[in-house]
């Protein structure tokens, strides 16, 4: 039995029970490969019952604001997605009069869409026999042809891209796209893979030559950027504070954040008590301070680590654009944000 056979034949019998292979709905397919990239199955599927249950259709997210959509990302990281889902929502809508483009060419015109979640749709709504190569599927061929081609190199996304679209099956592509992938997340994990019970084991290069840990191969990382973070929690006698809105691109575009001094190092109070803060919220008022965390809280991004404080800005009066402390889970904000208003829980 061949590569295509016994892995199809695993997928019938060992495939988790995902709300999304059940439909052949464009609308619900795009929703959860969206959500998916760069988010595991178990965090991705409450995120995703909830827009379904909040946006029935692509109208319904059209119609959204952005503000409302990112607070109902809010968690999941990488916001640009869920930018780019509210931008294509409406083109899909107002534009396309709410029907999806039925092929792998058209789909990658849409905005936050690349050639494996072109693939994902074109192939699992419209059965267009479009290869996918996502993370799972470049472990399981790299590791079951014992390939050392960089997997994020310009020759090892060509290469990859190449075979799985040599190896996909004709017949049912939609199974087979999904069969690789599931394959790759439950069975050839990226640690402690399940290679004693694989069914196949005894023609993967990597099991038979004790490489399983070596492959797949990639490139360095981009170096990390450590950057330090003071954000100024402000709070008045009305029971204010003050959120501003980042509307810079780069990371958390258009979500919330307390006022921000970025420093060249970690600040003691000493230190902080120094600061020009002639253009910051606090520029004509009066104020107490305290910091809320002595040590840096450290939030990784994929190339920056922030080590951030919060300091709580004691005052009479903010300004007239202060809100009510009440409203403060309203607005859609980072994680770190969200966490911190959680734990001081005002």
């Amino acid at each position: 039995m061949d590569f295509k056979n016994k892995l199809t034949n695993w997928y019938s019998n060992n495939k988790r029970d995902l709300p999304w292979r059940d439909t052949k709905n464009p609308y619900h397919i795009w929703l959860s490969e969206i959500i998916l990239q760069q988010t595991q199955v178990k965090q991705g599927l409450p995120y995703y019952e909830t827009f379904i249950k909040q946006y029935p259709s692509v109208f319904d997210l059209a119609n959204a604001s952005e503000e409302e959509v990112l607070k109902l990302w809010q968690g999941l990281g990488y916001y640009s997605r869920a930018r780019n889902l509210h931008t294509t929502a409406k083109y899909v809508a107002f534009e396309l009069h709410g029907k999806f483009p039925d092929n792998y060419k058209d789909l990658l015109k849409l905005k936050g869409v690349g050639d494996y979640t072109a693939s994902a749709i074109a192939s699992i709504a419209f059965n267009e026999v479009a290869a996918v190569v996502d993370g799972n599927v470049y472990r399981v061929l790299s590791r079951y042809f014992g390939i050392e081609t960089p997997i994020n190199s310009t020759n090892g996304i060509k290469e990859f891209k190449a075979l799985a679209s040599s190896l996909i099956d004709k017949e049912q592509p939609a199974t087979f796209n999904q069969a690789i992938m599931e394959f790759g997340a439950t069975q050839c994990k990226p640690k402690n893979p399940y290679c004693m019970v694989c069914p196949l084991n005894e023609s993967c290069v990597a099991f038979q030559k004790n490489l399983i840990d070596s492959l797949p191969v990639k490139l360095k990382k981009t170096k990390v950027k450590t950057r330090f973070f003071n954000y100024l929690v402000c709070i008045d006698e009305d029971n204010k504070t003050v959120l501003e809105k980042r509307t810079s691109k780069g990371i958390w575009q258009n979500l919330y954040q307390f006022p921000l001094i970025e420093s060249n190092k970690s600040l003691s109070s000493e230190e902080f008590h120094l600061l020009n803060l002639e253009n910051s919220i606090l520029s004509d008022v009066a104020f107490d301070y305290y910091l809320y965390n002595t040590e840096d809280k450290i939030h990784k991004l994929s190339h920056q680590h922030l080590y951030t404080k919060f300091w709580i800005i004691e005052t009479d009066k903010l300004s007239d654009n202060a809100i009510s402390i009440k409203d403060i889970k309203t607005y859609p904000v980072p994680v770190l944000i969200g966490d911190f208003i959680e734990a001081f829980n005002f």
